[in-house]
């Protein structure tokens, strides 16, 4: 029984510990943008909540059915001593006491232990590096609006990408853009690099990337989030698929990584 009455105070730790741990992670700090798109927050605080107030409820529960195990046994009928107590127990369990708790569940302390001291690293390069980047999605030609007359124009890696290869009146043509994400090395030994986004649709688990290739700076550090200032790499028809998304740069600012990094926004300031 000893054993039984550890086995739900750990279940009750595990609850009480992940729901803390998504609580800190959701709640608290924006750590939980890391794996889960921004509108998931409010799901991820209740789920937390319900995680603590379950392993709440478990732990009360576990102390009350060993106060009342005690208080049975310090009221046993003389001459029955504990070892014919302990007896019919192990007889009401079939002589054998299995209710332990095997050593690989506590394994399962370690993730939510984590979710309370260690976030993991987001996502970067060694993620895009090894897939295709995301198809953006195919725009009609009246679609693309007028572009504002700023330079260096703001614009975001989608909507470079879908101007360079689906707005056939090339009006990304001669303009000077301003892009930020973060540096992926090309590995192609071309003196290029990638300028990249990682979105998500739902998690971590479904990120896909976008990418623009940038000619004529040296690449910064991998992973290095940077504002690239530059012009449309002139290769391929513009305004067709045969055109490259890429840029000729003149100009890499590092900046800080933004709380959210798993969308495509426009440069910060702008």
């Amino acid at each position: 029984m000893k054993r039984f009455a550890a086995k739900r105070f750990a279940q009750a730790g595990l609850l009480a510990l992940s729901g803390l741990g998504l609580l800190q992670t959701s709640l608290l700090t924006d750590a939980y943008l890391r794996y889960v798109k921004e509108g998931m927050r409010p799901l991820l605080i209740v789920s937390g909540a319900v995680l603590v107030v379950l392993g709440a409820v478990e732990a009360w529960s576990a102390w009350r059915a060993r106060a009342r195990r005690d208080d049975d046994h310090g009221h046993a009928p003389h001459g029955q001593d504990d070892g014919d107590t302990h007896g019919h127990e192990g007889e009401g369990a079939h002589g054998h006491d299995h209710s332990g708790v095997p050593k690989v569940a506590w394994l399962l302390f370690l993730p939510a232990l984590s979710l309370l001291f260690y976030a993991p690293p987001a996502l970067g390069s060694y993620t895009a590096a090894r897939e295709t980047p995301k198809a953006v999605a195919v725009v009609d030609e009246d679609g693309f609006d007028p572009l504002p007359a700023t330079s260096p124009l703001p614009i975001t890696l989608t909507d470079f990408t879908q101007r360079v290869q689906q707005d056939t009146k090339r009006a990304i043509k001669g303009r000077t853009v301003r892009m930020t994400g973060f540096v992926t090395p090309a590995g192609d030994g071309g003196g290029s690099w990638y300028l990249t986004r990682i979105l998500l649709s739902c998690c971590a688990a479904d990120a896909q990337s976008v990418k623009v290739r940038v000619y004529g700076v040296q690449a910064p550090k991998a992973d290095s989030w940077v504002t690239v200032t530059g012009a449309w790499h002139a290769e391929g028809a513009l305004g067709t698929s045969s055109a490259a998304v890429a840029l000729d740069a003149r100009g890499v600012e590092k900046v800080e990584r933004p709380t959210n990094g798993y969308t495509d926004a426009l440069p910060i300031g702008s």
